[in-house]
């Protein structure tokens, strides 16, 4: 039924902008012996509550409540302005219907308000400004007959725009016209300055922020489970919110981007208390409308998260990963990398690995400065495999490998002898998982080799046993597809595949893992239906930082609030290479 009822708002909506002034009818005549300027007020009202219930439709197909009492109070204004100004019966009781379903079908219309922040105040008033414009020239277009002269384009345009601010124009009209453009005209102007007013000093919702107590209990769980999964630590990052287990003892860390509830990897805990947990997640977006979707999950997350909520599963790609007992530079498949390792050695480079609480506070200042200018986007990139910050204090068991190379005389540069950065994060108390590559592109190529190669030799003293790398997306199909005997369908499927890798290095990142001989660890995105998937992907990729709808950094706000507490790795190409690349 929301379904129904949004895409009717639309139609009527549409109906109240553009269905035409009927003339000959009895309505009509009976109009006429209104005063003028009910007619006119009249006009203005239909072309607002028009625009309006447009952009009340989508609201109300997600069921949200606040769409719901905006378009009952609105409709009956429409419906006025039916029939004083369009003269049309069938437009007023068209919309009276529609109040009357909304109001019989009201329970269905619940759900609370999205995450939202003071820039879409300023985005409502660039989308709305040039609507009114486009609306205003239709506007000042509509009564031809009435026009004197023929004013140029121009003239139209600077017309609306004195028009918006409430002020007359140069095109003139004759029989009374110029009072309902008018009318029509500053109800536009109101309209957008009302709906900005309204977004940027209406009360920020709560947006996604991990609390210090949240942090606390989630540090805790992957104290005692953190080894199940080798993106436990990445619920960490302080821009996600998190939903607890009834018992406490489990929870799922989410993002909302684009009315999409966004898990990442699997639910941090104990796996007996993960049914919990979901039931908490599938709760808060029911409450919301959210569509809910997780990305990055194993293949145990991916059967308990299909079988707790009747969602679907789909596989996403591969995790890399070493187990360093078995990792070697000997042998034929490796000589590549022990080539370019024994190389890049001779140039002079060095390399130390060590756990961040064992570096000092400027040595951490000078790595953190290197990895931000480092950085090959303006936006830093990730969300399922990224901690999004190096050498917290929190996070003194993080391993921080970088590579040295000591410069001649008067050539140093501004971060000394420091060439290349890996920053891990811990995977339970015997692993670690990669989390950012970094390296000064003036360094010679081959830094994130050398510091892998680094890592998992120097990985024994440390206590560590397994690393993870990057994610591999499609990983499965590039490999098959590039077999003797594949067949034209995943050929042609991977021929795609390598050609979005000139924007999202698919392959290359499949082949850079591919170089150490990890085995492979398969990754789900779980999702409700297949027409979400696109939705999702938008959303994931938001999230990961590869698409961005946000303002310029000059015109963003500071953090905001805490997020309401609950009431009862990943479309993203790798944890590395794209912030290396």
């Amino acid at each position: 039924m929301p379904t129904v009822v949004g895409t009717a708002c639309t139609l009527i909506g549409l109906m109240d902008i553009v269905f035409p002034r009927l003339r000959h009818s009895r309505v009509h005549a009976l109009a006429e012996l209104l005063p003028g300027a009910v007619s006119s007020l009249a006009a203005a009202a239909s072309i607002v509550v028009g625009l309006l219930l447009l952009m009340l439709a989508h609201g109300l197909k997600r069921r949200k409540r606040r769409a719901w009492v905006a378009a009952v109070a609105l409709l009956p204004v429409g419906a006025a302005a039916q029939l004083l100004y369009r003269h049309s019966v069938i437009g007023m009781v068209l919309s009276l219907v529609l109040m009357g379903v909304l109001i019989r079908y009201r329970a269905e219309f619940a759900a609370l308000p999205d995450p939202r922040s003071r820039w879409m105040a300023l985005a409502n008033f660039v989308v709305m400004g040039a609507v009114s414009v486009t609306v205003g020239l239709l506007i000042v277009r509509s009564h031809p007959d009435a026009i004197e002269g023929s004013p140029s384009l121009g003239a139209q345009l600077e017309h609306v725009l004195w028009g918006l601010f409430g002020f007359e124009g140069p095109v003139d009209y004759r029989h009374g016209a110029d009072y309902t453009v008018g009318y029509s005209l500053g109800a536009l102007g109101l309209l957008t300055v009302a709906t900005t007013a309204y977004l940027a000093f209406r009360p920020e919702h709560p947006a996604a922020r991990l609390t210090p107590g949240d942090e606390e209990r989630l540090r805790e769980l992957l104290t005692t489970h953190g080894r199940r999964d080798s993106l436990g630590h990445f619920a960490l990052r302080r821009d996600k919110a998190v939903v607890f287990s009834p018992s406490g003892k489990a929870a799922v860390c989410y993002r909302v981007v684009s009315g999409v509830m966004l898990a990442s990897g699997d639910p941090v805990g104990d796996v007996e208390a993960w049914p919990g947990a979901i039931a908490c997640f599938m709760e808060e977006a029911r409450a919301h409308s959210w569509t809910p979707a997780v990305m990055g999950c194993s293949e145990t997350g991916g059967e308990v998260w299909t079988r707790e909520t009747g969602l679907d599963a789909l596989e996403l790609g591969d995790e890399a990963i070493v187990d360093v007992a078995d990792f070697t530079l000997s042998g034929r498949a490796m000589r590549n990398v022990r080539q370019m390792v024994k190389r890049i050695e001779r140039a002079g480079y060095q390399t130390r690995v060590r756990r961040a609480a064992d570096l000092g506070p400027e040595e951490l200042e000078a790595i953190r400065r290197a990895a931000a200018d480092w950085r090959g986007t303006d936006t830093e990139r990730g969300f399922s495999m990224a901690l999004g910050r190096i050498g917290d204090p929190a996070d003194g068991d993080a391993v921080i490998a970088t590579a040295h190379k000591a410069a001649d005389e008067g050539a140093e540069g501004p971060y000394g002898d420091l060439k290349a950065v890996l920053h891990f994060v811990p995977w339970g108390r015997d692993g670690m998982s990669l989390e950012l590559m970094r390296r000064d592109r003036s360094a010679d190529p081959g830094m994130n080799e050398l510091l892998i190669v680094a890592s998992l030799q120097a990985a024994p003293e440390l206590g560590v046993e397994r690393v993870s790398l990057n994610f591999a997306m499609f990983r499965s199909a590039l490999a098959r597809g590039e077999k003797l005997g594949a067949g034209p369908v995943l050929r042609g499927w991977r021929a795609l595949l390598v050609f979005l890798s000139r924007w999202f290095q698919i392959e290359s990142l499949y082949k850079f893992n591919a170089k150490f001989q990890p085995r492979w660890e398969p990754r789900f995105v779980v999702f409700r239906n297949t027409r979400d998937l696109p939705r999702i992907g938008l959303a994931a990729m938001q999230a990961e930082g590869f698409v961005s709808l946000a303002l310029p950094r000059l015109l963003r706000r500071g953090p905001r609030p805490e997020p309401r507490p609950c009431a009862h790795r990943q479309l993203a190409d790798g944890r590395g290479l794209q912030q290396a690349a």
